[in-house]
């Protein structure tokens, strides 16, 4: 269990998509898959970025484990974390990788565009 990022009480990450470059050379595999990103309230983030980088330097995957918005479990590999001190508290950055089915992502338009 040491491998997993649980999220056990709130609402299902939202996922922002990602556009550095530095993404492309963690994200290389023979599918394709997007990197996004999700900023999550913790209470323990030096502890959940400890746990990754222990996971990490066994050459081991850490996890993302939620329920999405119809309340099915889902597991998608976390790529990258950072923690984040906000006036809200302490949050963990997650970079993940989806299949772009798995994410559904909604893309807002300005009134004046058509």
């Amino acid at each position: 269990m040491d491998n997993k990022i649980t999220i056990i009480e709130g609402p299902t990450p939202t996922f922002e998509a990602v556009n550095s470059e530095w993404v492309s050379g963690i994200s290389e595999s023979p599918e394709y898959y997007d990197v996004v990103m999700t900023n999550l309230r913790t209470m323990n983030g030096a502890g959940l970025l400890e746990r990754c980088y222990q996971t990490w330097n066994q050459q081991d995957t850490m996890y993302l484990h939620y329920r999405n918005t119809i309340g099915l479990e889902q597991e998608i590999p976390i790529l990258a974390a950072r923690l984040v001190e906000t006036d809200e508290g302490e949050k963990i950055a997650l970079w993940v990788r989806v299949k772009p089915e798995q994410i559904k992502q909604e893309v807002h338009f300005d009134e004046d565009e058509e």
